[in-house]
This record gives structure tokens, sequence and C-alpha cells, in this order.
């Protein structure tokens, strides 16, 4: 006889959490997500919120994680596109349409960045973005250069967020090929026009 019960699957309750949580820190912030509303959005009894990650913090940071490894995806994308180095700046161009178009997860991003200017645990996480990138460019074009590219995406990224806008691709060619092109004489591969 059915007793109408669902039968248990952890894995699942806990992933339900954890979609919950990005969903609420990309539509109210970090600052106002609970283990209620988390609770509430996935459906489940708010025990399980705090049987499967004790602090809120936890919580967060297991979501944050997982958004993550979103970015370490796109990073590998973004490596298959530059290939052999010769078009690093139209990948460049590439990625950035594609963060560009993805509002929620730019929210999620920067929601993550402001997070961790008063949470050292968040820190780590935030920096993955940039970190994944300028390991991936400083071989192509220098430590300096794919820092620089790193901030300029980042800014540029942010005022289209805030603007609604999207970039111009020719003024953003234009600011990756002077980055690109400085270290022409380091990285014969990338192409300088």
């Amino acid at each position: 006889m059915n007793s109408g019960r669902r039968p248990r699957d952890p894995q699942g309750r806990r992933q339900a959490i954890l979609d919950a949580a990005l969903e609420l820190v990309i539509e109210v912030g970090i600052a106002r997500t609970s283990h209620r509303a988390i609770a509430e959005r996935a459906g489940v009894p708010l025990g399980s919120t705090t049987y499967y990650f004790p602090t809120l913090p936890d919580l967060v940071a297991a979501a944050l994680e997982q958004a993550a490894e979103r970015v370490r995806r796109e990073i590998r994308d973004l490596a298959g596109k530059i290939g052999d180095g010769r078009d690093v700046v139209g990948a460049l161009i590439w990625m950035t349409g594609l963060a560009v178009g993805d509002r929620q997860r730019m929210l999620l991003e920067y929601e993550l960045y402001l997070a961790a200017v008063r949470n050292d645990e968040l820190r780590e996480l935030a920096g993955l973005w940039l970190h994944e990138l300028r390991t991936l460019l400083a071989p192509l074009i220098g430590a300096g250069p794919a820092a620089a590219v790193g901030a300029l995406l980042d800014g540029v990224i942010l005022q289209a967020m805030v603007t609604g806008e999207a970039p111009d691709p020719d003024v953003l060619e234009v600011a990756l090929t002077a980055l690109v092109g400085r270290s022409a004489g380091k990285s014969p591969g990338v192409v300088t026009e």
C-alpha cells in the first residue's frame, strides 16, 4: 500500500536547497537570503537546510562553489576558442558577449564580489574568474597584460549590468588589442593589428 510519501532522496534535497539558494542570491542578494526563504523556495522543511548546511554562510558558500564550477567550464570553453593564441581578442570579445548576455549569472558573480569584501571565506571564490582568466592568458600575453585584461573586462561587464547596454564590440576590440598587443614581443602567437 502506498502511503503517498516520496522516497528519500538526500542528494536531490541537498541540490534543491543549493538551487534555491542560488536563485535567492540572484533575486534578493546574499544579505537578504535566509535559511527560511531557501527552505520555502526549495519546498523542504526548514530543518533540512540546517541539516545539510549548519550555518547560512556554509549554505551560501556551497551554492556559490557550485556556481564557480560553471566559471571553470566557461574558462575551459574560452581556452578552446583561444586555441593557439592567434585570436585572443576575438575569443575575449566572444566571452564578454556571453557574460553580458547572462544577466542572472552576472548578478550572482557581483553579489559574490560584494560579499567577499566582508567575508574572507568567500574571497577565494570571488576571485576565481580573474584567477582562471589570468592563468589562461598569462602564457599567451604575459602576466601584466593578463591582469589588465581581467580588470578591463570586469569593468566592461559591470558597466553593461548597470546601464543595461551591451558593450560596443568595436570599442572593446580596440581596448583589448591595445592590451594584448603590448605583449607581442613576449608571445609571437598573438596577432596584433
